[in-house]
């Protein structure tokens, strides 16, 4: 259902940044940029599979696709997804909200590195020193 929820924002948003947006090449240019990230984003979550959970919970350690260079490609590309929308949208409302969301991912991130360090420990540290967020 979380992810019903995001998509769908994610469209309306976009949405919104192509009728509401400037039509110039910088929207057209982060407009497309934007669904680049989508395209990602959403890889990103098929490939974290059933270990995806709202609440931080260790499952099982994702290290193969976009997750054997990130450590979060959900959070990078659904954050920049909506970065090249504010763009597109270039207004100061939008670029706050959006400033907002990071701080939160950040936070998610970072409650998510403890789970998983507690829970696989060595193996979670090797991991997170070669890979990025």
């Amino acid at each position: 259902m979380t992810d019903v929820l995001v998509f769908v924002t994610y469209v309306a948003f976009l949405a919104l940044g192509i009728v509401a947006g400037q039509h110039n090449a910088l929207s057209t240019i982060a407009l497309c940029l934007s669904l680049g990230c989508a395209v990602l984003w959403f890889i990103a979550r098929r490939q974290l599979g059933d270990a995806f959970s709202v609440r931080p919970e260790a499952r099982f350690l994702v290290t193969s696709g976009l997750y054997s260079k990130i450590r979060h490609p959900i959070y990078v590309f659904g954050t920049m997804a909506f970065l090249f929308v504010v763009l597109a949208l270039q207004g100061w409302a939008a670029l706050s909200i959006w400033v907002i969301v990071v701080g939160v991912q950040i936070i998610r991130a970072r409650r998510e590195e403890k789970v998983m360090a507690a829970t696989f420990g060595e193996e979670y540290a090797a991991y997170r020193s070669r890979t990025w967020f």
